[in-house]
């Protein structure tokens, strides 16, 4: 119940200071085991990520210093929340994430690493390729983008358009067993130009060369997977609409 109300709350936010076009979400399924990976602007992708990936039971990585903050505490607990050490190779949040996937759950995951703030790609790190061989999950990217200007706009009492695109799923299939170092970041970088391919150019970054962009260690013959449905939130965006209509058409 908790959980739905903070949802609410942060659907309610979005809905004020936002306009984003979610039409893609639809292509998203409804069931795990799935790792769904995409860019990292700020964190407003972070809210618009948890406020729509409910009801499922999702699982992501949060720097560990976040969790000084009570009220951060409470809120990434609320959800599935992992604390990561970020400067070392913290192999034990690695693990609690293969877990999570492993029990059927979602894992949410920027292989940047880091918010871009300007939403530039930047280099990929290996996390996601390491945690995906240990779970076996697919692999499904969703991006958004419009959201580096989020901040100036509520200055200016401005909603922000945001973008979300969808793109295929996959899994991971290396040449080895257990891919070196190197390796592993060729996987990473196949891995985000599947990322960038969704973006408007300007978006791209390092990954702006797509002539670059290869599959040799990626497989798109997967399952097929059914795609979301909240009954719940559309009876509730039904009852908001109906009843901003009569308020526009009232009866005579």
């Amino acid at each position: 119940m908790i959980k739905f109300l903070i949802n609410l709350l942060m659907r309610f936010i979005l809905f004020v200071t936002c306009d984003i076009n979610k039409k893609a979400l639809k292509a998203v399924p409804r069931n795990g085991p799935l790792i769904l990976i995409g860019n990292h602007i700020n964190s407003l992708d972070v809210l618009v990520a948890l406020a729509f990936s409910y009801p499922r039971k999702i699982f992501f990585l949060v720097k560990k210093e976040t969790f000084e903050s009570p009220f951060l505490k409470f809120l990434f607990n609320t959800w599935g929340s992992i604390p990561v050490d970020r400067g070392t190779a913290d192999f034990q949040a690695l693990n609690k994430a293969a877990d999570a996937l492993n029990q059927g759950h979602f894992f949410v995951i920027a292989p940047e690493g880091t918010r871009t703030k300007n939403g530039r790609l930047i280099k990929a790190h290996t996390g996601v390729v390491v945690i995906a061989m240990k779970s076996k999950a697919t692999i499904m990217p969703v991006v958004q983008y419009g959201g580096e200007k989020f901040f100036e706009n509520i200055k200016k009492l401005r909603r922000t358009k945001v973008t979300i695109q969808v793109g295929a799923p996959f899994i991971i299939s290396p040449g080895s067993a257990y891919p070196d170092k190197e390796e592993r970041q060729l996987i990473a970088d196949e891995i985000m130009y599947q990322v960038a391919e969704l973006l408007p150019a300007e978006y791209r970054g390092y990954y702006s060369d797509l002539s670059k962009a290869t599959t040799n260690y990626l497989n798109f013959d997967v399952p097929v997977i059914k795609p979301i449905h909240h009954p719940r939130w559309h009876k509730i965006a039904n009852a908001v609409r109906n009843y901003f209509s009569f308020a526009r058409n009232p009866a005579e």
